[in-house]
């Protein structure tokens, strides 16, 4: 199972919202991929991020660096190959972050 195909099953069995998937491979030094998706409250958005760094680990031995778990609102999980955030709905409407990485996406082609 690739990296990108673990991280959206994980999200998937943990009801995740909105899942969009960003391919930056040869676009952004970054990552390969990059996806974004929402949690109906903080507890869901960490849990969601709580498990998919335990199965990042059990799956691929990697260490997933997190940031932002502590306030719930936006998390950061940073696979290597694979970017993931995480968002309450509200701040992923203010932030708007898959629009702008879509169009950095779209500039490199």
């Amino acid at each position: 199972m690739s990296m990108l195909d673990l991280v959206l099953n994980s999200l998937q069995g943990d009801k995740a919202e909105d899942i969009v998937t960003l391919d930056l491979a040869g676009k952004s030094s970054v990552a390969d991929h990059m996806v974004v998706a929402s949690g109906r409250s903080t507890r869901q958005v960490v849990a969601m991020a709580e498990k998919l760094s335990e199965r990042l680990k059990q799956n691929k031995g990697i260490s997933a660096r997190i940031e932002g778990k502590s306030a719930g609102d936006w998390v950061l999980i940073d696979a290597g190959d694979v970017i993931v955030h995480l968002f309450r709905p509200e701040v992923r409407e203010f932030y708007q972050l898959e629009k702008m990485w879509q169009t950095v996406a779209e500039d490199a082609e």
